[in-house]
Parts: C-alpha cells; sequence; structure tokens
C-alpha cells in the first residue's frame, strides 16, 4: 500500500490555542476547569482533558457561581458573557481570532443597519455563537436553494459573513448566488473562511487525483473535515471519514493501491500515525508526505492566561 500524506493536515492554530488554553488553565488553577460544549470538535482530544480535570458542559446552568469557565474555540454569543458575569464566574476565552473576526463584522454590519446573511450550518456551535452578536439583523442559509428563498426589508442594504470551516468551493457559490440577487451586497474584505480550512481544501483537491481511495481522519461532528471528505466526493473519488484507525473497513481497500491520508483541523496528529500504524500491521506500507503550502500561524493565548501569575 502507498500512502501519500497530505501536508498541511491536522490542528490548526485556533484548536492548537483552545487546547492549550484548557491545559494552561489546568496547571495554573487546577481541577476542576469547565468548559461550555466541546473545546473543539474532537472526541479524542476531549476525552484526555477530561481525564485531566476539565468538565465539559453544554448549559451553562450546570457551572457553579463562581466557577472558572472556558468558551471553546468555536465562540459564544454575548448574552453567555453577561451570564457568566452575572454569576462571578472566572471567564477564559479561547474564541478561535478568526471567529472573532466574523463576530466583529456582523457587529459592524449590524451597526449599519444591515440585513445580514450568514452562510453557515444550522445549529453549528460557531454559527449559533454568531448568530447572537446581531440576532435581530441576521438571517441563515447554507444552500443556493436558501439564497432563493430569502425576503428581505431592503435588497441594496444587505451583507454577508460566513462560518469559518465551509466548502470553499461551496461558500462561493453561494455568494455567486447572493450577489445575483442582491448586486449591491456588502461582504468582509477577507474571506471569512479560515486559513487553515482552505489550505486543507486546496491539499485534497491537488493531491487525491493520484490516487485510488481518500482516508480523513477527523470527528463527524467536525465541519471542516466533513468537508475534505465531500471535496473527494464531489470529484469522483471514494473518501471515508474516520475517527481514528478502528473505524477503518477492510473492505473499503479492495482493489486500492494507493490511499491519500488527511486530517481535519481539530485531529491530533497521534490519529493520523494510528491510521499508518494500522496499514504497517497488514503489510509493506510506502508512506510519502507531500507539502502543497507551509503554514506558519500561531495564535497567542488570551490574556487571561498570557499574564504572569
Amino acid at each position: 500500500m502507498k500512502i501519500v500524506l497530505a501536508k498541511p493536515r491536522g490542528f490548526c492554530a485556533g484548536v492548537e490555542r483552545a487546547i492549550k488554553c484548557v491545559e494552561e488553565s489546568l496547571d495554573r488553577y487546577g481541577a476542576p476547569v469547565y468548559v461550555l460544549n466541546d473545546i473543539v470538535h474532537n472526541k479524542h482530544v476531549v476525552d484526555e482533558l477530561r481525564d485531566r480535570g476539565a468538565v465539559f458542559v453544554k448549559e451553562l446552568s450546570e457551572v457553579p457561581e463562581g466557577a472558572r469557565l472556558l468558551f471553546s474555540a468555536h465562540g459564544v454569543s454575548p448574552e453567555r458573557y453577561a451570564h457568566a458575569d452575572k454569576y462571578q464566574m472566572e471567564v477564559i476565552d479561547a474564541t478561535c481570532p478568526l471567529v472573532e473576526k466574523v463576530h466583529n463584522e456582523a457587529r459592524r454590519f449590524a451597526e449599519g443597519d444591515y440585513t445580514i446573511i450568514l452562510i453557515g450550518e444550522d445549529g453549528h456551535d460557531e454559527t449559533v455563537g454568531t448568530m447572537g452578536w446581531a440576532p435581530e439583523h441576521i438571517r441563515l442559509v447554507f444552500s443556493s436553494e436558501d439564497v432563493d428563498a430569502l425576503d428581505v426589508p431592503n435588497p441594496d442594504h444587505v451583507s454577508y459573513i460566513t462560518q469559518t470551516t465551509l466548502s470553499v468551493q461551496d461558500c462561493d457559490r453561494v455568494i455567486k448566488k447572493l450577489r445575483e440577487k442582491y448586486p449591491n451586497i456588502q461582504g468582509p474584505p477577507k474571506s471569512d473562511i479560515c486559513y487553515a480550512t482552505s489550505n486543507r481544501q486546496a491539499a485534497v483537491a491537488e493531491l487525491s487525483p493520484g490516487v485510488d481511495f481518500v482516508l480523513v481522519v477527523g470527528d463527524r461532528e467536525s465541519a471542516n473535515s466533513n468537508r475534505l471528505a465531500e471535496i473527494c466526493r464531489a470529484e469522483g473519488k471514494p473518501a471515508q471519514l474516520i475517527s481514528d484507525a478502528n473505524m477503518i473497513d477492510e473492505a473499503w481497500l479492495d482493489g486500492i493501491g494507493s490511499i491519500l491520508l488527511t486530517a481535519g483541523a481539530s485531529a491530533p496528529e497521534l490519529l493520523v500515525q494510528g491510521v499508518i500504524d494500522w496499514f504497517r500491521a497488514r503489510g509493506p506500507v510506502e508512506v510519502e508526505e507531500r507539502e502543497v503550502m507551509m503554514e506558519d500561524v500561531h495564535f497567542k493565548l488570551p490574556r487571561e492566561l498570557s499574564a504572569s501569575n
């Protein structure tokens, strides 16, 4: 079996920062540290942090008054901050800076009284958080069909923002449809799709034509991981999303001589190496890493953790 290992793959700067926030909080303050929702969409990461003393909750009502609370990389609405302040919680904000950029855009457009079209997945943690910053102004769409159904008060005073982990191609199609329907629509000065999402998608698009099959390491809840598999399937290349090597079905590999192996932005490298080990346990393997583009992005820890004790 030949394994082409995509680079870049795996953790992005926002995910690394969020995980480091939990680890640093536990090291500095001790357990428990409460985390609203999963810090990132990866069960392996969440389980590991839970074993160290992180307590993951779905509702702020589960967090005791005065407790230390960490908001995940996906961001939250302002009501969450208000609740934490009311109950004197010590907040550590691990919102990805690129998600925070979208929140700022939502506020700016809302201040201009724009109808804001948010391109994103209904119910996704990031989308829910973003909508909370301008609930009276935002309309959520995901597809071109959703755009057809839109009805806004003033078609000449419309703007758009996007979830950071969407398919670049799918998002571009929706934006094109929006521009056709609302010629004067305003958008962000720079794409909201994060660099890591774009880079991983570009790597898959470039490398997948040269292999027989694609394996994407990532959780079902991870939007960017799902997109990687969907991009391959859309081009007729068989692809499977797996959380780890235990999910591999040997029937997938009948007649397969080469695979592309990549990972979503919330999947740790340990799981990628576990897939390689799975193949090595079953026969000769040639592994070739191919770098499509370099990444050198790092985000500082939030001020609550960057300050000295």
